[in-house]
C-alpha cells in the first residue's frame, strides 16, 4: 500500500443542542471512532445514506471543525495540535471543493476576486496571468474572471470552486458531494475534469458522495458509513461486499450492463435518532441477519486501514 498522505485515529465529534425551560440539552455523535488511511495518489471514497456523518468527516480532516477525539494526520504532522499560524501554512496543501457552488462562492466577488482570496489569505501577491491560467485549467475562458457567480451555470460555478482549490496548488483535496447539485450531463463533465487534473498535478482525493455507482467508477477505495461509523472498508473492484448495509447499497445501485443488474433492495425499519442511538450495532433495527449479540454489542471494524476490513458479527 502506498504511503498515507493523511489519516486518522479514533476521530470523533459530537455535537450538542440547548435545552429549553422544560426540555434537557442532547448530544449526538456524528463521527464515531473513525481511523482510516489515504495513500498518496490515491481516490479514496466515502459513501452513505444522507445524515451519516460523510460532510461531517470532510471537515473534521481538514480541521474546519474541531473533534472532540482523536487525531488527524498529514503528512505526518499531527493537525489537531498545530497552532493557528502553522495551520494556515499548512492549508495551502489541502483544500476543500464543496457541494453547493453557488453558496461557496462570496455573490459580492467578481470570480477573479474569488481565485484571488486563497492567494490574500497567505499574504501573496497573484497576477492576470495566473488567474486566467487557473480559469483554463478548469475549462473556462479568461473573460469569465469579470463576471459574478450569479451570471455563471451550476457547471461553471462548479468548475470555479474547482479552480479556487488549486489556486495554492495542493497535494491534497476534500470533494464534498462536488456534483450532487448538477445536471447528469454536467457531472459526467465535472468528473471527467476532476480525473483529468489528478493525472496532471498528482493530487490525492477524499471523494465525499451518496451515489455508490459513481464512488465504485472514480475511487481507488471505497469507506462506507452509517450512522458515524465506518462500517466497511473495501476495494472499488470488490464486487462481493461483506457488510449487510454495504449489500444493500450494491444491490439497489442502477447499472447499464444488464448482466451486472441486481434486485432493487428497500431496506426496512427506521433509521435510529443519531440523538438515541440503540445499544449494540446502530444498523441491527433494519439487518436481516441481525441476532441477539449485534442487539447487545457493538461490533468493531477489524484489521488495518487499506485491508478490507468490516464492522459485523455476521460478515458475509
Amino acid at each position: 500500500m502506498a504511503e498515507a498522505l493523511l489519516s486518522t485515529e479514533g476521530l470523533t465529534r459530537r455535537f450538542s443542542s440547548g435545552g429549553g425551560l422544560l426540555r434537557p440539552g442532547r448530544s449526538m455523535t456524528a463521527v464515531r471512532n473513525v481511523t482510516i488511511s489515504v495513500p498518496r495518489g490515491s481516490v479514496t471514497g466515502v459513501v452513505g445514506e444522507s445524515g451519516c456523518g460523510k460532510s461531517t468527516l470532510a471537515r473534521l480532516v481538514l480541521r474546519l471543525i474541531e473533534p472532540s477525539e482523536g487525531s488527524v494526520r498529514f503528512k505526518g504532522v499531527d493537525l489537531t495540535s498545530q497552532p493557528p499560524g502553522e495551520l494556515r501554512r499548512l492549508r495551502r496543501h489541502m483544500q476543500m471543493v464543496f457541494q453547493d457552488p453557488y453558496s461557496s462562492l462570496d455573490p459580492r466577488y467578481t470570480i477573479a476576486e474569488v481565485l484571488a482570496e486563497p492567494f490574500r489569505v497567505q499574504g501573496e501577491r497573484v497576477s492576470r496571468t495566473e488567474l486566467t491560467q487557473l480559469l483554463s485549467q478548469v475549462g473556462l475562458a479568461a473573460e469569465m474572471a469579470a463576471a459574478y457567480p450569479h451570471q455563471l451555470s451550476g457547471g461553471q460555478r462548479q468548475r470555479v470552486g474547482v479552480a479556487r482549490a488549486l489556486a495554492m496548488r495542493p497535494d491534497f483535496v476534500v470533494l464534498d458531494e462536488p456534483t450532487a447539485s448538477l445536471d447528469v450531463s454536467i457531472q459526467a463533465q465535472i468528473v471527467a475534469l476532476l480525473e483529468r487534473l489528478k493525472s496532471e498535478l498528482g493530487l490525492t482525493y477524499l471523494f465525499i458522495s451518496h451515489d455508490l455507482g459513481l464512488v465504485r467508477y472514480f475511487c481507488d477505495r471505497i469507506l462506507v458509513m452509517y450512522l458515524g461509523s465506518v462500517v466497511e472498508e473495501l476495494p472499488s473492484t470488490e464486487t462481493t461486499p461483506r457488510h449487510p448495509y454495504t449489500r444493500a447499497l450494491l444491490d439497489s445501485t442502477f447499472s447499464p450492463d444488464p448482466s451486472q443488474r441486481r434486485r432493487l433492495v428497500s431496506l426496512s425499519g427506521e433509521i435510529p435518532s443519531p440523538f438515541d442511538l440503540p445499544r449494540g450495532c446502530a444498523f441491527a433495527g433494519r439487518c436481516p441477519l441481525a441476532s441477539a449479540r449485534c442487539r447487545e454489542e457493538q461490533p468493531v471494524l477489524e484489521g488495518a486501514p487499506g485491508e478490507h476490513r468490516v464492522a459485523c458479527f455476521h460478515p458475509q
